[in-house]
């Protein structure tokens, strides 16, 4: 598809990640420290595995309606706790348009599982390879505007500078990272309360980063996960 590879470089973290430049990650938030480094230890990548195998059976019976799935990407840069987003091609056709998200789709009748739809969804967007040990589980089921249910699946892909990406053009126009620490700061985290006529409906969860404001169902596959890999 003409997708130029780049190694990423520690030496220009804050390089943009558009279409006409060279494909490194964007650092759109500072990586401060590393007080959030245990997320990412061994003993709690167990403890989220135990609490997130028994969501796999919630998938076992969804095939008499839509499923889609989203990989939480969680990743490390310069030794900190960091997710990895992409922002959608502003070419692409329906409301969702140029917004943050997680690499992710509809099923395909080929996929195996959630986990695997995921998978395939990360290395046709974002060109990088996920393995299943690189997979913590999958968390409960989201459902969105349409009625399809999703299946955040979240993976640990490692230090950020070893990998190259090769992102699908009519698909990504960015791929970033905010680190652990930024979003789990009071001030870049806030809610949107919606209403139903003159009624109160219900509350979603928004991450704030200037341009890079996560929303919608990603901002809650973020929330449940940050409430999970950082209990306290």
């Amino acid at each position: 598809m003409g997708q130029r590879r780049c190694r990423l470089c520690e030496k220009h973290p804050a390089t943009s990640h558009r279409k006409k430049q060279a494909r490194c990650v964007h650092q759109a938030a500072p990586h401060l420290n590393n007080t959030w480094s245990d997320t990412l230890s061994l003993e709690n990548e167990n403890r989220c595995r135990l609490l997130l195998e028994p969501n796999l059976k919630l998938y076992e019976k969804s095939s008499q309606g839509k499923l889609a799935s989203i990989l939480v990407t969680l990743c490390c840069v310069g030794g900190e706790p960091a997710f990895l987003f992409t922002l959608r091609s502003s070419q692409l056709k329906g409301r969702h348009k140029g917004d943050v998200s997680f690499a992710g789709g509809k099923s395909d009748p080929a996929d195996k599982d959630v986990v695997a739809t995921a998978v395939r969804e990360a290395r046709e967007e974002i060109g990088v390879t996920v393995t299943t040990d690189q997979v913590w589980g999958v968390l409960k089921p989201l459902t969105d505007k349409a009625g399809t249910k999703v299946a955040p699946v979240l993976a640990y892909i490692g230090p950020i500078e070893k990998l190259c990406f090769k992102p699908n053009p009519g698909e990504v126009e960015e791929i970033f990272t905010l680190s652990l620490s930024h979003l789990c700061h009071p001030r870049n985290r806030g809610y949107t309360h919606f209403r139903m006529g003159d009624k109160y409906s219900h509350t979603l969860p928004v991450f704030r980063n200037g341009k890079h404001k996560v929303w919608g169902l990603t901002a809650v596959a973020l929330s449940q996960t940050l409430k999970m890999i950082t209990p306290s």
